[in-house]
């Protein structure tokens, strides 16, 4: 999870190692983790969308069983909810067929359920050509788990540099063997500019990332960044209520998984995020607009919700590099995120 312009960078100060952790915050805010990492759906993925050879698909495996043992290790709040991708006809089933076998490759557990699975632990989804299950899908209180971060990073000596900007990033050396130099200035301008030697810059920017990673690379290699907004919306009804959470079939080209349903650690059911190009990464006012559309695609999988529960919440922003599928296609290409 990153916050926008977040960069940890480490040092040696005076013979000592040394940590820290650079925050652009907006809004007025003092504290990591306000932007991107706020505003997702909180959900541990099992690692299953990605390409075979994706990066993502490998550090994903891998931080979702980091993920659970922290969270087991530290009591952070968490809930091996189980997801379910749904099929409504032969084409999104073929989808579902593809996945499974995907899965197997990587060796991910997933399975198909029969209609009496189905009807049995969610009477109230519509699933008219299959359900496949992905049981290692969970949630996590996010606002948790970035409190334990910031605050195992505090413990450990770690400095953080609030309302702080990176202005540019100099490799010392061939290829940073010297470390880095980065030059900073405050937000507001009033401060000047300071300059950090580090040994080690991590990458963590989120909706930035791009840019910190074109201060470093040759022109040719600089990349565009391209955001995904999406909207989040809140269901005040009590009925339906399920207890899984509930993915429409993967459809090739969205540039997102489709508009899901999710639970918090309350068991709060709410809808999105919806797949919004925009050129402004700060734009997260709740767009009207959207919810019509949305409630379209509720209704295929979950047919009794209440339409007049349904309305909007929140807006997240997906740092992308290109507007390709948030999927990979059958011939394992396609997938071009990470």
């Amino acid at each position: 999870m990153s916050s926008r312009r977040l960069e940890s960078t480490q040092r040696q100060d005076r013979q000592q190692e040394k940590l820290y952790c650079i925050e652009q915050t907006e809004r007025g805010l003092h504290t990591c983790c306000t932007e991107t990492s706020s505003r997702n759906s909180e959900v541990i993925h099992a690692g299953i969308y990605y390409g075979p050879d994706s990066w993502k698909t490998k550090l994903c495996l891998r931080g979702k069983h980091l993920l659970y043992d922290l969270c087991e290790a530290e009591n952070i709040p968490y809930s091996r909810t189980k997801k379910w991708i749904i099929a409504q006809d032969a084409q999104q089933f073929a989808e579902l067929e593809a996945l499974h076998d995907f899965t197997k490759r990587i060796d991910v557990p997933t399975h198909f359920l029969s209609r009496k699975e189905i009807q049995e632990r969610e009477p109230d989804v519509r699933a008219e050509a299959g359900v496949l299950e992905s049981p290692t899908t969970g949630i996590v209180d996010s606002h948790a788990f970035m409190s334990y971060l910031e605050g195992s990073f505090d413990e450990r000596g770690g400095d953080e540099i609030l309302h702080t900007v990176v202005k540019k990033i100099e490799a010392l050396g061939s290829e940073g063997e010297g470390g880095y130099s980065i030059t900073t200035e405050s937000k507001d301008g009033k401060g000047g500019e300071d300059t950090i030697t580090a040994e080690t810059v991590i990458n963590s920017a989120g909706l930035a990332a791009i840019d910190i990673s074109n201060m470093l690379l040759p022109p040719e290699r600089h990349r565009k960044p391209y955001f995904a907004k999406g909207t989040y919306f809140s269901y005040s009804s009590s009925h339906p209520k399920p207890k899984t959470l509930l993915y429409p079939a993967p459809k090739p080209g969205l540039g997102g998984l489709g508009t899901h349903l999710t639970l918090d650690m309350a068991g709060r059911a709410r809808f999105g995020p919806d797949v919004e190009w925009v050129e402004d990464p700060t734009d997260l006012t709740p767009n009207p607009a959207r919810l019509s559309a949305a409630i379209e695609v509720i209704k295929e999988y979950l047919p009794s919700v209440d339409p007049s529960a349904i309305d909007l919440d929140y807006c997240g922003i997906r740092p992308k590099l290109g507007k390709t599928s948030g999927t990979f296609g059958k011939d394992g290409k396609g997938f071009a995120d990470f």
